[in-house]
């Protein structure tokens, strides 16, 4: 990905299961994701993934290491392995880095029982080894490590994403 270019924004397709990277109106990078394993949906509580038009509303993690680990948006101290996966089965495992999304449209993904912020969505890294090109996460977009670092990398905070079936 050219670095140098100013984006235009990121185009998520649940269908596809992939996150797209546009700028002057052409495709630059694409990148395979996993969305919620319920399947498209804004309703709080449905761990589904939300869609229609976010902003990226906060960059976290930069300077951690690939494979940090973040609990609350914060990082453990702690760097994912195989073992410490192993250790702990039913960790929703967030590593990395975090792109916090935003809802742009309210009632469908602003505000009330729908918002995005407040449901925590983000676009995070995960294991390497759970990115089976299926959906199965609890709402949020995951990424493989490697991955989400070039995309924090070259995002800027109010960037906008377009997440669709």
């Amino acid at each position: 990905m050219d670095n140098n270019k100013e984006l235009d924004y990121l185009d998520i397709s649940i269908a596809d299961q992939q996150l797209s990277v546009f700028s002057a109106g052409e495709l630059v990078q694409r990148y395979a994701i996993s969305s919620a394993k319920n399947g498209p949906g804004e309703r709080k509580g449905s761990e589904c993934t939300p869609r229609g038009w976010h902003k990226i509303r906060a960059k976290i993690g930069a300077g951690e290491p690939k494979n940090a680990v973040f609990i609350g948006r914060r990082a453990t101290g702690e760097v994912y392995s195989t073992e410490l996966g192993q250790q702990y089965p039913q960790r929703d495992w967030i590593l990395t880095r975090i792109l916090w999304l935003g809802g742009l449209e309210p009632g469908k993904n602003r505000y009330g029982q729908v918002d995005s912020t407040w449901r925590y969505i983000y676009i995070h890294g995960s294991p390497d080894e759970l990115m089976t090109g299926c959906p199965s996460s609890h709402g949020c977009i995951r990424m493989k490590n490697a991955d989400m670092l070039a995309l924090f990398n070259r995002v800027p905070i109010g960037l906008k994403v377009s997440i669709h079936e």
